[in-house]
């Protein structure tokens, strides 16, 4: 006990608050120098020399020496010195021992032997030593009274204290159940509004509610848990941590030429949230455009090869001939279209079915992992799972695609039809199956029917475009089919046809370019209208031409659009030449010589007159009597 127990060598040196009075300063001058009388010039002299020539204050030697002492001697020193102040405390508290021991052998003689030291015992006897109690001289009536009367002050006051204590402790205590009712009230009315409220997993004795959706990312699933803090007076605060607290949706514009046409509609979500419930919507909604976005930023960086682009927080997707789709992700609080920008109506209703097929899919696609996950796991391999984009953009790129070059095919259809009518000739009015691969059920109450709706756009689409021809028995279809979810990408058309007057006529197949279909479409009716010009006249060219040598137009190239009307006379011989676009039909004839039954125009001499008339596509529909029409102009020919 007696090593380990340890005692500092010197005494704590505490500065006094005021400076010492003189007197105090007398006295210790007295006691360092001596008095003042003995104080005279010789002696301060002295002490000055005697001070240079030891370098300093004499009494500064024996710290001098200290200084110069090295580490092992300072140690000794220091065990010598409290070895000595140890042996004097020992001693002083043997000298009270004896004291208290002989003290109390007066009255317990055998106890107090056991505790006194054998040379106090041969020195004095046992109970020599004797106490009493001495009575303190009465104190008068007035003192009793005044200590009285501030001992009761001193309680009255204390119990004032007292008071005042327990009921601040009561107001506070008041006030912090109203808090707690008012915040477990709003939490309960979170969860009744349908919300999953849980401790958080990293703070258990904090409060969390679950506004994000499980089936996302692991990055957004993460944020979609915030805690619910309570202020001072019990209102309810999410806290989402860094997050930043301003609302976000994804802007779909839509951009024709070099200006911006249309644009989407903020939502129902504003940046000044007064309830719980209204901060908990605009986070889940400000966390599902992030996500948006996000997944649209990858798939749109897999796309590269469709012309999509991505340029920091812009995604650019050309979607037709003058037709692009921008794509960001902007605040609630920002302009929707500037002044110099226009706005129309029907480029704003495609912006907004542009931005909601994306929501659905991406909810769809949460689905879908939500199946996925339910299912048995695959077995384990060594690869790692691929994490494929979800098809966001390529849908609404599908549809916008298809829909343009439909249109574009429906109106080149109607329009060479129609320029084949203003001649006269009356061909059957196509029809357009337009969307045919999207079968839509009208009873859609059940989830797997809503399911198999959207699964259904994420498919090819197809639309088919059929019509009669001219002659008898003769039709052509074609099929157009648009895929952006796997290669080929882009659209393709299978074009068919059925010509039993040309039996050799094969159908092109697949074309991927809608040049090519104008091209086939054209050819096809250049070929059907050479068929009807060439087949039995009408009852007028009988008619006018003589009964006994009826000649009519013969198809000799009719890839070409060109017929033949031979006579015996080789001088005579004419041919008419169809030229069909989708604008204007034009016939023209002319003489030709040199021509026989072998050669059929090996070696032909065409003559500089020549004979020719156009029909112009009319867009309004207009009835043109036999005269004018190009049977008509065939009769009159063939009889000149």
């Amino acid at each position: 006990m007696a090593d380990s127990f340890t005692l500092p060598l010197r005494p704590v040196v505490e500065k006094s608050d005021r400076p010492d009075t003189l007197p105090v300063e007398i006295a210790q001058i007295n006691e360092q120098w001596g008095n003042f009388r003995n104080v005279n010039e010789e002696v301060l002299l002295s002490k000055l020399a005697e001070e240079e020539e030891y370098g300093g204050p004499v009494d500064s030697e024996e710290n001098d020496d200290k200084k110069d002492m090295d580490t092992t001697e300072r140690k000794e020193e220091l065990y010598k010195r409290r070895a000595e102040i140890t042996q004097a405390s020992h001693m002083e508290t043997m000298f009270a021992l004896d004291f208290v021991s002989l003290l109390l052998s007066k009255h317990a003689p055998r106890q107090a032997e056991t505790s006194m030291s054998a040379y106090l015992k041969q020195i004095a006897p046992v109970g020599s030593l004797n106490s009493e109690v001495v009575h303190p001289p009465p104190k008068p009536e007035s003192a009793n009274k005044d200590i009285a009367t501030v001992s009761r002050g001193w309680r009255i006051q204390n119990f004032n204290s007292a008071a005042n204590k327990l009921l601040g402790a009561a107001s506070r205590l008041e006030k912090e159940v109203e808090a707690e009712t008012k915040y477990w009230n709003l939490v309960l009315a979170v969860k009744d509004q349908g919300w999953k409220v849980s401790r958080l997993p990293r703070e258990r004795q904090s409060l969390g509610v679950q506004y994000g959706f499980l089936e996302a990312t692991p990055a957004f699933r993460d944020r979609g848990l915030a805690s619910l803090r309570r202020t001072n007076d019990g209102s309810l605060v999410l806290d989402q941590g860094l997050v930043p607290t301003g609302s976000r949706f994804v802007r779909v514009r839509v951009k024709r030429g070099s200006k911006v046409t249309g644009c989407t509609k903020v939502g129902t979500a504003s940046g000044d949230a007064e309830t719980i419930e209204q901060r908990i919507l605009q986070a889940r909604d400000s966390l599902f455009e992030d996500e948006l976005f996000h997944e649209l930023v990858r798939e749109a960086r897999s796309m590269a090869s469709c012309g999509v682009t991505t340029r920091q927080n812009l995604i650019q997707i050309p979607a037709a001939d003058d037709l692009e789709i921008l794509l960001d992700l902007v605040d609630v609080s920002e302009d929707i279209l500037s002044d110099e920008q226009e706005s129309s109506h029907q480029d704003s209703v495609l912006a907004d079915g542009v931005a909601h097929s994306m929501r659905v899919l991406l909810c769809f696609a949460h689905r879908q992992n939500l199946h996925r996950r339910t299912q048995i796991p695959p077995p384990l391999t060594p690869k790692k799972r691929p994490n494929p984009e979800y098809h966001l953009l390529r849908p609404a790129l599908a549809y916008l695609q298809h829909i343009c070059q439909a249109r574009y095919l429906e109106s080149f259809i109607h329009d060479i039809t129609s320029t084949l009518r203003s001649s006269g000739f009356q061909i059957p009015k196509s029809t357009a199956n337009m969307f045919s691969s999207w079968k839509i059920s009208h009873q859609l109450s059940s989830s797997n029917a809503l399911e198999r709706l959207v699964s259904s756009s994420l498919r090819p689409i197809e639309s088919i475009f059929q019509g009669n021809l001219l002659m008898p028995n003769s039709s052509f279809t074609v099929k157009m089919k648009t895929n952006m979810s796997f290669p080929p990408f882009g659209t393709q058309y299978d074009v068919s046809f059925s010509l039993p007057s040309i039996s050799d006529l094969k159908s092109p197949g697949i074309l991927s370019l809608r040049e090519e279909v104008e091209a086939a479409i054209a050819h096809l009716l250049l070929l059907d209208l050479v068929m009807k010009v060439s087949s039995t006249p009408t009852e007028e060219a009988e008619k006018a031409t003589n009964t006994q040598d009826k000649k009519w137009w013969v198809p000799m190239y009719p890839h070409m659009g060109e017929l033949l009307l031979a006579y015996d006379h080789p001088e005579k011989h004419k041919k008419m030449r169809i030229t069909l676009s989708r604008d204007q039909l034009s016939l023209e004839t002319y003489l030709v010589r040199n021509i026989d039954e072998v050669s059929m125009g090996a070696a032909e001499d065409r003559s500089q007159d020549s004979s020719r008339k156009t029909w112009k596509l009319q867009h309004l529909p207009d009835s043109l009597n036999q005269h004018s029409s190009a049977m008509a102009f065939a009769v009159a020919e063939s009889s000149s």
